[in-house]
């Protein structure tokens, strides 16, 4: 496959962590350096809020808000959630609302200039190429969130965690500052039901934009086949995503999906035949596996642009986790003591989800059973119909009695974590509680470290992510 002579690919994509690892200072890092840095949009909303309800000490957040193009947008959110010197130790965080299927003009207005701001700050002073990364998975927030992001004149977006099918017509919708509507798939659905957004209800004003480029994330040929097959569906290129990177994994598609040692287990039936990835036309990059300078070289002979590499950034010094996370990790690297493994349950979304085995944190089974169950972020909530009528919401991970109330029906909802809650605390932004505890952390990572181990040899201490990219890029 031959790409047009015009076109320049990054040959490194940083992946696109969330909540809030992938931070605007490391896709910024990525992005000046020749790679694509990538934000999170996973809930962008609540990590702009709370860091706000933290006093924004820095200053970059408001820095951010004084180059919004609707400055009332600003002022309100400011209003709502800016404490000057920060919250007292003892208060919890105010919660934004929760997503639903007719949003509030405050959770549509925050949305956007949460967005906005974390690529607005990734861009500032850097002529490198800035993507952000949503999840399908989370379509509630998808307008709203691309809309923010495109008034920051973001180069890519990249969605995976589902069938993003509607993705590309609703960034040239919304580039053209028309109306959208969404699909969103409703349980026990009787109709179609969808979620409209109008930009010019939050910027009222004429304003040129223009549409990202769009990165599917993919596990299989027969999706890349499917999205290429039509001008609506059809993205810019595809990222083909295997079984060993970290966070959410696709299902396996064997029968004997779970291991003898209660794993996802996954077999060739999940590895994409890249030869019919590339019969698409479409530019693709390699991820789960590749973070080794051998890999891509070994991508790029294969026919693909390169790779994109999530867990070596996110043990770089500007990634959002906690100094404490990352020095765990490094440490059990170091003695070659790090587990990972792929919980079928763990994540209400159904999906297989990575988990780091790390003593304090919700992999820790007492914990776990020790956390009171609650949804009160509720990202992941699922929209259903009742059966009465009207639209109901619910998650696995919100207490047993009352999923089961709203007609959720999983005999392994009981094993459901909240990742919501779990990975705010991730980046040091955990809820606490009325107890006076504080939401524990549940740390993903990719279960193939080769390219780790050997980062950690040369920095025992942690790296940043321009040595992470030297490093990727030493074997050409």
């Amino acid at each position: 496959m031959s790409l047009p002579q015009e076109i320049k690919f990054p040959d490194v994509i940083q992946g696109g962590m969330g909540i809030a690892v992938s931070t605007w200072q490391l896709a910024k890092e990525v992005s000046s350096y020749g790679g694509l840095g990538v934000v999170s949009a996973t809930a962008i909303d609540s990590v702009v809020a709370r860091r706000l309800q933290d006093g924004d000490l820095s200053g970059e957040i408001r820095r951010a808000f004084a180059n919004f193009p609707n400055q009332s947008v600003a002022a309100e959110i400011l209003n709502f959630y800016f404490i000057e010197g920060g919250r007292k130790p003892d208060k919890p965080y105010l919660d934004v609302p929760k997503l639903s299927l007719k949003p509030s003009k405050l959770t549509n207005n925050l949305l956007v200039i949460s967005a906005f701001t974390e690529v607005w700050l990734a861009k500032e002073n850097n002529s490198g190429s800035i993507g952000i990364n949503a999840l399908e998975k989370i379509q509630l927030a998808t307008p709203a969130t691309l809309f923010g992001a495109m008034l920051a004149k973001v180069d890519y977006v990249l969605m995976g965690a589902g069938i993003p099918a509607e993705i590309p017509e609703l960034l040239r919708n919304l580039a053209d500052l028309k109306p959208v509507k969404l699909g969103i798939d409703v349980s026990d659905a009787k109709s179609k039901h969808f979620l409209a957004f109008d930009p010019k209800s939050v910027i009222p004003d004429t304003i040129d934009l223009v549409k990202p480029k769009f990165l599917a994330i993919i596990s299989s040929h027969a999706l890349a086949a499917y999205l290429a097959k039509d001008e609506k569906t059809r993205p810019d290129g595809f990222i083909v995503e295997g079984s060993s990177a970290g966070g959410h994994n696709a299902p396996p598609r064997s029968k004997d999906a779970i291991g003898g040692d209660g794993e996802s287990k996954f077999s060739d039936l999940d590895i994409a035949d890249l030869t019919k990835v590339a019969k698409a036309g479409l530019p693709f990059w390699l991820a789960g596996g590749y973070g080794t300078p051998e890999n891509l070289k070994h991508a790029k002979e294969i026919g693909a642009v390169g790779i994109q590499v999530g867990s070596l950034f996110a043990l770089a010094d500007e990634s959002g986790f906690t100094r404490v996370i990352k020095d765990e990790l490094l440490t059990s690297l170091a003695n070659d003591s790090l587990k990972v493994r792929t919980d079928p349950f763990a994540s209400p979304t159904g999906f297989p989800f990575k988990i780091v085995e790390i003593n304090g944190t919700l992999s820790d089974e007492s914990e776990f059973d020790d956390r009171s169950r609650n949804c009160d972020l509720g990202y992941l909530r699922v929209p259903f119909e009742r059966p009465q009528g009207g639209i109901g919401y619910r998650c696995p991970g919100e207490p047993i009695k009352t999923y089961e109330f709203k007609g959720g029906a999983s005999q392994h909802n009981e094993r459901s974590k909240c990742l919501c809650n779990a990975l705010m605390a991730d980046i040091g932004l955990g809820q606490l509680r009325i107890d006076g505890t504080t939401e524990l952390p549940l740390v993903t990572f990719g279960s193939d470290l080769a390219g780790a181990k050997e980062l950690v040899k040369i920095f025992p201490k942690g790296w940043k992510a321009t040595q992470v990219l030297d490093f990727l890029h030493s074997g050409s």
